[in-house]
């Protein structure tokens, strides 16, 4: 566990229900909390105290999964309603929805920005992951691509989903217990010459026996996950150049890691957070953890735990 934690401040008496999803904006002046009383509030880090400048509304119940795009210019949000919200950031911390987008059928789990290029990717509980893009001058968003069963994709809930540090490289979950790889051309796309689809690579099967509800990559390239087993699992990719393309093999395992279900892990991104400079004793201590390999999970057992990997084999 981490040593020196201090409690910055407490935000409350905005959402009246559960927060299910919280997000800092790359700049790490304003956060992003997603609840299930079908807001999303938005709070400014102002010398060390928060306060809730914005409240998005719009979503007919739960919001599910709120995220930023690498500009910090767009929030995506979310919800139980089947829709995608695309929120831009105004002056004076207003934020007007651009788009709403629709397309899932059932209830969206998450959403998440591409690390370097405005691409959206929602998953959902039909058993689906979308991404949505936007080439044109009106800005108008569209699904390009459904990762579906048809596709090699998931056959049950998509529960989350996470890119590698280049961003050419896609990992999902799901209720199926397999994570699948996913890898698209981004030089293609960065350079201009319009959208690449991602294409399955390779299925991790085997290694959970209940939900598999989150998954990480780190910057390093090691994938973790947290499942209904209580378990966190480490992968990487393998060396042995399979003549099948790429593949992946287990680094490390975690039995009853947490004593329920693992709802989330998180490797720490190891970098200096801004919000954080009026405390500098704080921020050292941070910037100590962050040269070491740590991962973050969280369970239903209403603990958090911090792990910190060795030297890789």
């Amino acid at each position: 566990m981490l040593e020196c934690t201090l409690l910055q401040a407490v935000l409350e008496e905005t959402h009246t229900r559960t927060v299910r999803s919280c997000a800092w904006s790359p700049s790490g002046r304003l956060l992003a909390t997603a609840s299930f009383d079908a807001t999303t509030a938005i709070w400014e880090n102002v010398g060390g105290d928060f306060e809730c400048v914005s409240t998005l509304e719009g979503h007919e119940n739960e919001v599910k999964s709120v995220s930023w795009n690498a500009s910090g210019s767009l929030l995506a949000t979310c919800g139980r309603d089947k829709t995608v919200w695309i929120w831009e950031v105004m002056p004076g911390n207003e934020f007007e929805c651009i788009q709403v987008l629709q397309g899932h059928t059932q209830d969206v789990k998450m959403v998440e920005w591409h690390p370097t290029m405005d691409i959206l990717f929602s998953c959902s509980y039909d058993n689906t992951v979308k991404v949505w893009w936007s080439d044109d001058a009106d800005g108008d968003w569209s699904c390009v691509q459904t990762l579906g069963e048809s596709s090699n994709g998931h056959s049950s809930t998509v529960w989350s989903l996470a890119f590698n540090a280049k961003g050419d490289k896609l990992v999902t979950c799901s209720d199926d217990l397999t994570m699948k790889i996913w890898e698209a051309d981004i030089i293609r796309m960065q350079s201009g010459d319009g959208y690449a689809p991602w294409n399955h690579l390779c299925t991790l099967s085997g290694y959970h026996d209940r939900t598999i509800f989150s998954v990480h990559w780190s910057r390093e390239g090691i994938i973790a996950s947290g499942a209904a087993d209580d378990a966190v699992r480490l992968f990487v990719e393998s060396k042995d150049g399979s003549m099948n393309g790429s593949s992946y093999q287990l680094l490390l395992k975690k039995e009853k890691a947490h004593d329920m279900d693992v709802n989330s892990v998180q490797w720490c991104p190891g970098v200096r957070f801004p919000f954080l400079e009026f405390n500098e004793d704080y921020y050292m201590c941070l910037h100590s953890h962050a040269e070491k390999r740590l991962l973050a999970s969280a369970s239903d057992d209403g603990t958090i735990k911090i792990w910190e990997l060795g030297t890789l084999p």
